[in-house]
């Protein structure tokens, strides 16, 4: 392992595009494991620490959603979804549901690469000790963890950048585009919902948030005191 930049675990119904992602990550010093359904994959999480997660969303048997939602309580990997055209709302629900980030087939190998890249620059740069305690809320970010009255959350590699910025700049206003470089990526619709995400487990009424708060027509701040 010490000869490769990280382990990736691929997952995809179609062989072609698994061969192709392998033969091209492992060109770029990249370790791959290969899974052709969703259960595969879970078996080979369970055995095998990976540093990021390619999914497909459309396979047969459980679909790449499905994957997400079984294993986000326990699941801490970053993960990037393969899409098709047509899938927004796929799209969208993956990003509620925990996704980093998306890649719409077919895609080019190296954009591909540029976005593996950018999400573990991220995760190495946020590796962070970061324990945050505001009203009844704690925000641990070395365990990617949230507690609110004592109930327990967990935020995503994504989540966790955003907080991390947020919370070492309580107060300012970042605007969407600076969210968007943060984080690569580039849809305004994909920036607030990650926002709302975060609100359910930070607010107490995610609808009216406190901490939270969006500035119109801007972006969004975080206050606590």
């Amino acid at each position: 392992m010490d000869d490769f930049l990280a382990h990736i675990l691929v997952v995809d119904d179609d062989e072609g595009i698994r061969s192709l992602v392998k033969k091209y990550l492992n060109e770029n010093e990249y370790l791959i494991t290969t899974a052709d359904s969703a259960e595969d994959a879970f078996e080979k999480v369970k055995i095998i620490k990976f540093d990021l997660i390619i999914l497909d969303i459309m396979m047969p048997g459980k679909s790449g959603l499905e994957f997400i939602q079984q294993n986000k309580n326990n699941l801490d990997t970053p993960i990037i979804l393969l899409t098709a055209k047509g899938q927004a709302n796929e799209r969208v629900e993956g990003l509620e549901i925990g996704a980093d980030d998306y890649l719409p087939k077919p895609f080019e190998p190296k954009e591909l690469l540029l976005r593996i890249k950018n999400i573990l620059d991220k995760t190495k740069k946020s590796d962070l000790k970061r324990i945050i305690e505001f009203e009844n809320i704690k925000i641990d970010l070395n365990k990617q963890l949230i507690f609110k009255n004592k109930i327990e959350f967990k935020i995503n590699n994504t989540e966790k950048i955003i907080l991390e910025k947020m919370i070492n700049n309580p107060g300012k206003i970042f605007e969407r585009m600076e969210i968007s470089k943060l984080i690569d990526l580039d849809k305004e619709r994909s920036i607030d919902v990650i926002i709302t995400r975060l609100r359910k487990k930070i607010e107490l009424d995610s609808k009216n948030p406190k901490f939270l708060q969006t500035i119109r027509g801007t972006g969004y701040v975080l206050w606590i005191e």
